[in-house]
Order: C-alpha cells, then sequence, then structure tokens
C-alpha cells in the first residue's frame, strides 16, 4: 500500500485532515492589540495555545457549563423538557439571560458544577459567588466544547446544540462573523457589562464528524466594541483554512447512524 493510502486508511475520522490553525499569525494579530488576550483552539488530535492557562474570569462563558449540570440533573436527564425548563434554558444561552443563569446555579448546586469541570478534564476551573468570577482558562474551554456533545445527556443533545446554535443576532460578533463555509457553529460568549473590561468566546465547529474547538479570553480592552473585533482577527486567523481542509475518508457506522437517528427523535420540538 502507498505511503498516502496508508495515511488515509489510518486517518481520524473526526480531525481535518492537513489542517491547523494559524498561531503565529493570531499571536502576532494579538501583540498589536490591546488589553491581555489567550487563546487555545483543539481538535481530537492536539492542542494548540497562546497563554492557553491564563486564569480569566468566566463571565457569561459559564453559561455553557450551566446548560450541562442543568440537563444531567437526576430530575430532568431522563424525562423530557417541559416549558418550566425552556423558559431557564433558552434565555440563559440565547440571550445570556443572568437571572435566569443564577436561577440555574442554584437549581443544580455547587456540587453538580464541580463534578462537571471534573468529568470534562478542566484542570484550573474554580467556582466562586457571584458566578461571573468563577476562574477559568482557554485550555479548559476548548476541552470542554470539544468534548461537550457528550458531556450532555444523549436524550437532551439534539436541545443543547440547537441553544449553542440559536444565540441571537445581536451577539453573534466575533468567531460567528468568521464561521468557514461548511462548519456549523456553537458557541457562547460572555463580556463584563458592556465595557470591554472582559470579553470572551468559546465555540464548537462541526462538518460531519470533524470537530474544531476555540476559546479565546480577552481582559482590559478600551472598549465592548474594541473587544469584538479582537475576537474577530484572532478568530479568523485560527480558523483559517478550515473550509478547504479535506473531509474525513471515512463514513459513520451502521451503530452512530443509529445512535445520531435516536438522539434526533428524541429532540425536542423548537422552541424559542
Amino acid at each position: 500500500m502507498p505511503a498516502a493510502a496508508s495515511r488515509d486508511a489510518h486517518r481520524d475520522p473526526r480531525v481535518p485532515a492537513d489542517w491547523k490553525p494559524d498561531m503565529a499569525a493570531a499571536r502576532d494579530y494579538a501583540a498589536d492589540r490591546e488589553g491581555d488576550i489567550s487563546f487555545a483552539v483543539r481538535t481530537h488530535a492536539r492542542e494548540w495555545g497562546h497563554r492557553r492557562r491564563t486564569p480569566v474570569n468566566s463571565a457569561s462563558v459559564f453559561k455553557a457549563m450551566l446548560l450541562v449540570a442543568y440537563l444531567d440533573h437526576p430530575d430532568v436527564r431522563g424525562r423530557a423538557l417541559g416549558e418550566t425548563d425552556r423558559a431557564l434554558l433558552a434565555p440563559m444561552i440565547r440571550y445570556s439571560d443572568n437571572d435566569s443563569a443564577t436561577q440555574v446555579r442554584d437549581y443544580v448546586g455547587p456540587a453538580r458544577i464541580e463534578r462537571l469541570a471534573r468529568r470534562a478534564g478542566m484542570r484550573d476551573f474554580r467556582l466562586a459567588v457571584p458566578w461571573g468570577l468563577s476562574q477559568i482558562n482557554a485550555s479548559d474551554q476548548s476541552r470542554y466544547f470539544l468534548d461537550l456533545p457528550e458531556l450532555v445527556v444523549g436524550r437532551h443533545r439534539a436541545y443543547a446544540r440547537k441553544l449553542l446554535a440559536g444565540v441571537v443576532p445581536e451577539q453573534r460578533w466575533g468567531i460567528a462573523r468568521v464561521r468557514p463555509r461548511g462548519w456549523r457553529l456553537y458557541f457562547k460568549g460572555g463580556w463584563g457589562a458592556g465595557t470591554g473590561a472582559v470579553s470572551h468566546q468559546v465555540a464548537l465547529l462541526e462538518r460531519g464528524r470533524q470537530r474544531v474547538s476555540v476559546a479565546i479570553m480577552t481582559n482590559g480592552s478600551p472598549s465592548h466594541e474594541y473587544s469584538q473585533e479582537t475576537l474577530r482577527g484572532v478568530a479568523l486567523r485560527l480558523v483559517r483554512g478550515l473550509e478547504d481542509a479535506d473531509r474525513a475518508v471515512e463514513k459513520p457506522s451502521p451503530g452512530a447512524r443509529l445512535a445520531r437517528a435516536l438522539e434526533l427523535a428524541a429532540a425536542p420540538p423548537a422552541s424559542h
């Protein structure tokens, strides 16, 4: 078997072939921007990062953890979601509503949040009160979003995807402006009262079975609008070339197709 054919035969179908983020360009861009900037990119093959374990206040990025903790709650994971559940979760993720997040935090409790962080392999997460001051970093959050679909109980996986794909247009800045063609985007942002003091985004990009996660953290921008442009500029360089990356050569197995069909069948009806 020729070497190229052998590599194709052993290629992980979850990993974009012959692609890597343009870390040099992203670092050079970040160096010319005001504020403290850190970021990480992951595939199932490896991680890249710049100051990737620098601790930052979570702001509303934390809500993506609250979403999974709520859906995995023993009183929620085994039943269909009702209007009360959706009335909490949809505003929390799609509109970044803080009151909903506080109610969800109080419902799930600190022990379940800490347990989720351990299950997700977070090395440096620190829960705080108020929740927006919880400590996160780009490395841990990129790992979390790469594995997020599997962290959600299967019954509610499609609903979690729906919310993270459905952030309202007025909050779709940064990476949402540079999504590579052909890739689906699931993300959550966090910002500090619109001042630019804190502005983060964490995202999962999917194309078929392929996944790439990106986490970008900024502190100390001179304005909210400035931080939005920083997020866009870093993301643009990190995802460059993804739309042209080779697709996976392996077709989903019958078992994987069945699991996906069952997941979609269990999904609740659309609700905003």
